[in-house]
């Protein structure tokens, strides 16, 4: 390499010395590959000067990483759903009357406690009103089920939480991702409050009131709605950074499919959302029959409360009516859809989760009916509970896999 510059030298000087000689076939060639010697050497130097602008941080490696993070979190969620819903089914949710962030992580150890737990569990309404002859094994159960149900709650706090200060300091994330990312974590704690704050109507004196303690329909749909919310956020955030988006012609008729699919993942969602009014009035067990309900198709009771608005979130009849119109509208939708999508030219991936969200579709309207003239068992209830966030997540993929390529 230090040859270089010392043939450029001597070149240069004959040159001089020659006068304007004019240089030989032989001068002309030494002199050619002189200048490319220097060429070679300032690019080896600007290759060797910057070794770290072959490497940038967020790249292809660290959006897979937080993609497969968003979606475990997405699959803590759903258990966090799943599990909050059989608290529900088996009326345990109301056993823990405290809400202490740390304290309660340690569940009672002796008889002393246990006795201690129960006495503050006996001074309300639920034991009270329902569970007066409940014995101490019984309330360990349902203090069990309540327990696990927050604690999972904390698991998905620190799932969220960690793994972005790490993600954070190492620079995995875009200026656009931190955003994201901050109301996630964020959400997770609202839906934490969110949590309690739902349990407290349950544990409110209400002499007015002679049904058995429950809490509010509205708090445990909002509960429900922003874990969704939040399930659905980190679903699509993950599924977005691990899938490549396909390169599709922009017509006329993959706007319109794009734009069904939208209407549709809407309903779904609109549809496992009433299924919490459903819970929180025990309106599954109004009537249990289909397709009438009762002898009837629309049953005399649908409007009878007032103000009519009112039927519509407090009114059991009406309620249940409500979720058995969504869910086969849910199912007409997305019969529609499968069989518009046939219709197209469409990747593989596209065509597979369309097809999957069309058989569950099928599966989870055959789990609510079976629910409903069972009388709600505890087992098959939760099923199609899981069955909701399990449509939905197919409804999410079948939106991630038609959208638009990035600019």
């Amino acid at each position: 390499m230090l040859l270089a510059p010392v043939r450029t030298t001597l070149l240069n000087g004959c040159k001089r010395a020659g006068g304007g000689i004019q240089l030989s076939k032989g001068a002309q060639l030494r002199q050619w590959l002189a200048r490319r010697s220097h060429s070679t050497i300032a690019a080896e130097a600007g290759a060797s000067s910057s070794p770290s602008a072959a490497v940038s941080v967020p790249n292809a490696a660290t959006n897979r990483i937080v993609g497969r993070w968003l979606l475990g979190c997405s699959g803590l969620v759903v258990g966090a759903v799943v599990l909050g819903g059989v608290t529900r089914l088996t009326e345990s949710g109301l056993s823990m009357v405290d809400w202490h962030l740390v304290r309660e992580m340690k569940p009672p150890q002796s008889q002393e406690e246990w006795e201690a737990e129960f006495s503050k569990y006996q001074q309300f309404p639920e034991f009270k009103i329902m569970n007066h002859n409940m014995t101490l094994p019984e309330f360990k159960f349902i203090f069990y089920m309540e327990w696990g149900h927050r604690m999972w709650g904390r698991l998905v706090g620190l799932a969220y939480i960690l793994p972005t200060v790490y993600f954070w300091r190492r620079g995995y994330f875009t200026r656009s991702m931190k955003g994201k990312v901050l109301g996630l974590c964020g959400f997770v704690f609202f839906q934490g409050l969110l949590g309690w704050y739902m349990v407290k109507s349950g544990l409110e004196e209400k002499p007015e009131s002679h049904d058995i303690p429950r809490v509010s329909q509205y708090r445990l749909s909002a509960h429900l709605g922003s874990a969704l919310l939040l399930y659905c956020a980190s679903l699509w955030t993950g599924l977005t950074l691990l899938l490549p988006a396909h390169k599709l012609a922009e017509t006329k008729r993959l706007m319109q499919l794009r734009r069904f699919a939208k209407g549709t993942g809407g309903l779904v969602f609109l549809t496992a959302l009433s299924g919490a009014f459903v819970a929180g009035l025990d309106a599954g067990l109004v009537y249990n029959s289909f397709p009438k309900m009762g002898e009837r198709w629309v049953p005399d009771d649908l409007l009878a409360f007032s103000p009519t608005l009112k039927n519509f979130f407090e009114n059991p009849t009406t309620v249940q009516f409500d979720h058995r119109i969504l869910g086969i509208s849910s199912l007409t939708a997305i019969t529609g859809l499968y069989l518009f999508s046939r219709r197209m030219v469409l990747p593989r991936r596209a065509k597979i989760a369309i097809s999957l969200l069309t058989a569950m579709a099928y599966g989870q309207v055959a789990l609510g009916i079976s629910t409903l003239l069972l009388y709600v068992p505890t087992p098959l209830a939760a099923t199609h509970q899981s069955g909701s966030v399990a449509l939905l997540s197919l409804a999410i993929w079948v939106l991630a896999e038609l959208r638009k390529m990035p600019k």
